[in-house]
């Protein structure tokens, strides 16, 4: 088996469970921004030790994400085939997004202000990535819109993801310490 098909050099790709759309379509660009979160959580992941509780938890985000992947990479027609938690998002999921930024929010307080992402480089990759699920919320919006599932949990999903990567960002760049090497730097 090779990792090129050429079945998408006519500008196509196929669906979950069958069909095939448009590369541009808003569906795909909704699954490609998600896909881009995913990299990018994993880019934040790298900065944290495997024996880390957050690096398990952006693990267990990643992963998450590949349900929101499958339904947004699903036709309409077979959204009965959709398993919830395992290919749809559902409510409870986005309650427990809620219910870890509520944590973060005892833990840390709220900024009391505008924050210029940067401190360090896992705030700033916390930052990047939620800045990737808001435009993945938009052309999930658009999705929905453009006979996308009415009843989908995807929006309110990446919705609180974005809420919740923003307080992983301000946690992990209030905890942070700069070491005398990065003191010493211009």
């Amino acid at each position: 088996m090779k990792i090129y098909t050429r079945k998408g050099d006519d500008g196509t790709t196929g669906l979950f469970y069958g069909g095939r759309v448009h590369k541009d379509d808003t569906g795909p660009a909704a699954y490609g921004d998600v896909d881009e979160v995913v990299a990018t959580l994993g880019l934040a992941r790298a900065e944290v030790p495997t024996s880390d509780p957050l690096n398990d938890e952006l693990l267990r985000l990643q992963r998450s994400l590949f349900i929101v992947g499958a339904e947004l990479a699903t036709a309409p027609e077979n959204f009965a085939k959709l398993a919830d938690g395992e290919t749809r998002v559902t409510e409870s999921m986005v309650a427990d997004l809620e219910l870890a930024i509520d944590r973060v929010v005892a833990a840390r307080g709220m900024p009391d202000g505008f924050l210029v992402p940067g401190s360090n480089r896992l705030g700033a990759a916390l930052d990047l990535a939620r800045a990737t699920v808001r435009r993945a919320e938009r052309n999930a919006v658009t999705h929905a819109r453009k006979g996308g599932h009415e009843q989908s949990h995807v929006v309110p999903y990446l919705n609180r993801l974005a809420d919740y990567l923003f307080m992983l960002a301000r946690a992990a760049e209030e905890s942070w310490t700069p070491s005398k090497q990065e003191e010493n730097q211009p």
